[in-house]
């Protein structure tokens, strides 16, 4: 996976308590594309499960400035084409998700899902993000599945007070 110049991978930031996905395979869980030490593993993946889509929402512990993100597939048949994401949105369903612009739509070129490139996003449009959600449309040969062996979103943390920290800090 490349590294992205002036940016950090922001998996440490991300609030895992609160992360939620709908569609996904029980047994192919969002866990195996997003933490740290399961999304290395090539035979962990996240599957989607009634059809091709995808809805993840991650929220993170303090606002950061999102740069780039990666949408890896571990074979192309099964990766993600098209993307959708959304910025500090709550409560995005699959009807809102297909039918809204979002943020910024995506449309992956298969070598750079597969080599697990970063994708550039609209920097002037992802400062203040407290959560984002990413919508997978469909795969590139439309499987009934699609699957991401490596989801890592890129940007900077925006260095604002975490009031559970702080409670924690002042109890002590």
């Amino acid at each position: 996976m490349a590294e992205v110049k002036g940016q950090q991978d922001l998996v440490d930031l991300i609030d895992w308590s609160s992360v939620e996905v709908l569609n996904e395979s029980s047994a192919k869980p969002w866990a195996n594309a997003v933490k740290k030490g399961y999304r290395d593993d090539p035979g962990l993946y996240l599957e989607s499960d009634c059809d091709e889509q995808l809805l993840l929402y991650v929220p993170f512990t303090q606002q950061v400035k999102l740069h780039s993100l990666v949408l890896q597939g571990p074979e192309r048949a099964f990766a993600p084409s098209s993307a959708k994401v959304f910025v500090n949105r709550t409560s995005v369903g699959f009807d809102e998700a297909e039918a809204e612009a979002g943020t910024q739509a995506l449309e992956l070129e298969s070598d750079d899902v597969l080599e697990g490139k970063p994708v550039a996003l609209k920097y002037v449009k992802f400062q203040k993000v407290q959560s984002v959600t990413v919508f997978i449309g469909s795969n590139f040969e439309d499987e009934d599945v699609t699957r991401l062996s490596k989801i890592v979103l890129f940007g900077t943390p925006q260095f604002t007070t975490n009031m559970n920290e702080w409670d924690k800090a002042c109890k002590t």
